[in-house]
Order: C-alpha cells, then sequence, then structure tokens
C-alpha cells in the first residue's frame, strides 16, 4: 500500500491541498470541493488549471471540476420543477449556489491501493440562501488507476426536492482544433446557440467555433480523442444522462477576464449533468448519486 502525499497549499486566498498518490497528483480547493486539476506523472494534465483562474473568497473559480447544484447554468432556463425550489426574488448565480462555498474536509485516507478524498456541506440551519431546504452533500474523490469523482445529494427534509446539477469538467487538451469526441454519434441534443433548437449528431464531434450543447440520452462512456498527445480522455458517468459539451472560443474567451485570450484553444468542458428531463427529484429520506470516472489511455 501506497502512503499518500498530502501537502496543504494556499492559492491566493483560498485553502487547498496537493494530494500526490502512485503516479498521481491532485489539486483540490476546500471552496466548492473544487478539483483544480489532475495529472499522472511523466504526461500532459487530464483536468485543465486555467493560468488565468481567480482564487478568490466566494468568487466561483473557472478551472477544474466546478460543483453546479442545485441548478445548472442559467437558473431561468431550468426547467419549473427545478425554480420553484427557489424562494428569493434576488438575481439567481449561475450554476446554483455552492461552487463558492466552503466545504468541510471529512477526510483523506488510503483504502488498500486507492486514496479516497471526501468533502461534505451539511445543510445549514434554514437552508441555503433562498433555498430553504434540508439536502446534505458529499463529493467523494477516488483516486487509483483513475479519477474517480461522486456527488450525493441526501434529502433529509419532508418534502420532495427537485435538482439539476452538474460536474462541470474542464478536460486538457493540445488544440482543441485537431481533436474530438466520440460516443456522440445518432444522439438529439438542444443547440443553446441557435435559439435552443433540438438537432441530432452526425459523427463525432469536432470543433470549428464556439459549442455549448446539451446532448440528451447520452450514453455512460464518451471519450475526447486528442492525436497530438497520442491519448484518449475516457469518461464513464452514473446517475446522468445528459452532458454538456461548452467551448468558449474567440470571442467569448476575449470576454472572460478570467481566462487567456487564448485559453480556449488548450481545454474543452464535458459535464456530467442532470439538466432539462433528466433533473433529479428526492423524495423525503431519497439519495441520488451523479458520478463520473476519468482515465487516460494511449491511442
Amino acid at each position: 500500500m501506497s502512503t499518500p502525499n498530502v501537502e496543504a497549499v494556499k492559492l491566493d486566498e483560498l485553502n487547498c491541498w496537493r494530494i500526490r498518490h502512485g503516479q498521481a497528483e491532485l489539486l483540490v480547493a476546500q471552496q466548492g470541493a473544487h478539483i483544480l486539476s489532475y495529472q499522472v506523472a511523466g504526461q500532459p494534465p487530464v483536468i485543465w488549471l486555467n493560468d488565468e483562474a481567480v482564487f478568490k473568497t466566494g468568487k466561483s473559480i473557472r478551472a477544474g471540476v466546478p460543483v453546479c447544484w442545485p441548478w445548472f447554468g442559467n437558473f431561468e432556463r431550468n426547467p419549473q420543477s427545478v425554480k420553484a425550489m427557489r424562494v428569493s426574488q434576488e438575481p439567481a448565480p449561475a450554476h446554483g449556489l455552492v461552487r463558492a462555498m466552503d466545504w468541510e474536509l471529512g477526510g483523506i485516507e488510503a483504502e488498500g491501493e486507492s486514496l479516497k478524498v471526501e468533502f461534505l456541506l451539511p445543510y445549514p440551519e434554514g437552508g441555503l440562501p433562498g433555498w430553504p431546504h434540508q439536502v446534505d452533500l458529499k463529493l467523494s474523490i477516488r483516486l487509483d488507476s483513475q479519477l474517480h469523482i461522486s456527488l450525493t445529494s441526501h434529502n433529509q427534509g419532508a418534502e420532495t426536492v427537485t435538482i439539476s446539477q452538474a460536474l462541470h469538467s474542464y478536460f486538457a487538451v493540445s488544440d482543441v482544433r485537431k481533436v474530438h469526441v466520440e460516443g456522440v454519434n445518432g444522439l438529439s441534443y438542444i443547440e443553446t446557440l441557435e435559439d435552443w433548437k433540438t438537432k441530432s449528431q452526425t459523427g463525432d464531434l469536432q470543433f470549428t467555433g464556439e459549442t455549448d450543447r446539451i446532448y440528451l440520452n447520452a450514453p455512460a462512456k464518451l471519450s475526447i480523442v486528442d492525436p497530438a498527445w497520442e491519448r484518449r480522455i475516457e469518461l464513464t458517468s452514473t446517475g446522468s444522462r445528459t452532458a454538456v459539451i461548452w467551448n468558449p472560443w474567440v470571442d467569448r474567451a476575449a470576454a472572460l477576464s478570467d481566462m487567456a485570450d487564448d485559453g480556449w484553444q488548450r481545454m474543452l468542458c464535458i459535464e456530467t449533468a442532470n439538466v432539462m428531463d433528466d433533473v433529479v427529484a428526492l423524495k423525503p429520506g431519497a439519495s441520488h448519486t451523479l458520478g463520473v470516472s476519468i482515465g487516460s489511455k494511449p491511442l
């Protein structure tokens, strides 16, 4: 059994941990239980740590794997069942309420040849701001030959609670113009850049401009094929039937203060999600786990 090496580090205002286990290195922030980077020794990074990311208390981080919960994306684009959960009249922040909150570190421990890291976000008295529901959250990270991430929501209250959510993973690529995504051929998707029309995918997804698509009834397995880096990143999801694929391209990246103008070339988001008709209704006492396993293989 290998002994993990855990180092507490500070990135500007945020408390983080750099965790080394076997050949893998993980960087994770307490704020948002946010995985910032993941890399295997001698290989390019798998999870993208944005050079221009801002590490400020209370500000969400554009990098790594943000946790989007209890709604995804633009609040007003969520189904009515999700919007009904919120009682505030204030503008709703994109991607929910927990990305910029400090989570409790539940523990870092070896389990055989793997390493488990756990973060907890018990519901505060009265619930989250404008969202008065008794749902506990747990983010579990497991490192073995892959990176396994799971987000479990447990409804401790007396009413059914409906959520949308995502593990908003940013993947590192050699050049997004030269990679493609396998596993989407034949899927229906919502083209958010064309008035949210529903379209059908033909062949693998290649990137020639800004991309923001919600793939419906997605398979458990998707792959990013990166010939320049001679590798395939494989994603295997659980508890999800939707995948959001996003790249800001030139103009959108230039408008983002926390991304380099050419940062779009080096990243690609494939988000393991529960959105649109795939939202989660948690009955009293029920739990749901959204998960993704991420591994890299040579081509």
